[in-house]
């Protein structure tokens, strides 16, 4: 297994959308990046528009699920960019940090911990596993906890782009966490 990762461009994004899209948000290399195939670029930002902005379950959970699939899929990109997210959502440095960290190391509460449990199920075996399927199902609907695994099964795919693409991160937006 390699965890190689590119530290330029492997696809150069796109000049004209890139001076665009610079001017109204701090995803801009991705989006110039992805312009190299307008409609898988419009069909993929729908979806995730939907998970990240038209969401049953709570904000900060989702980004918890996805920070932690960012982390998982070792896609710098995708976890600086929903550090910027998860704080908006309510998630502190320490939480944020942690979530790169074995679960048990962090006092998180039993509903974060069974998500981030789920997001490391679906990471390693794309199964979620009974235990952690029974604790899901304890505390959420199953429109919940559909939500939260596409979170976490869509923003896999897009590391895996991020990552294969050579995606650098934005001004502004800050790579891996520091620890306390």
């Amino acid at each position: 297994m390699s965890l190689r990762r590119l530290t330029e461009p492997r696809v150069q994004p796109l000049p004209t959308v890139l001076e665009k899209l610079r001017a109204r948000t701090a995803a801009a290399n991705v989006g110039a990046t992805m312009a190299h195939h307008r409609e898988l670029g419009v069909r993929f930002g729908a979806l995730y528009d939907t998970i990240l902005n038209h969401g049953q379950t709570p904000r900060r959970q989702r980004e918890i699920v996805i920070l932690r699939t960012g982390w998982n899929c070792q896609a710098e990109y995708e976890f600086g960019q929903h550090t910027l997210f998860g704080r908006e959502a309510g998630l502190t440095d320490s939480e944020i940090y942690a979530i790169t960290r074995p679960i048990a190391t962090y006092p998180w509460s039993e509903e974060d911990r069974c998500l981030l449990q789920m997001a490391d199920d679906l990471y390693t075996d794309r199964m979620i596993t009974d235990p952690t399927w029974d604790e899901l199902a304890a505390r959420w609907s199953i429109a919940e906890i559909l939500e939260f695994m596409s979170a976490a099964l869509a923003y896999s795919v897009v590391s895996g782009l991020l990552n294969s693409l050579g995606v650098q991160l934005d001004e502004g937006v800050p790579g891996w966490p520091v620890g306390p």
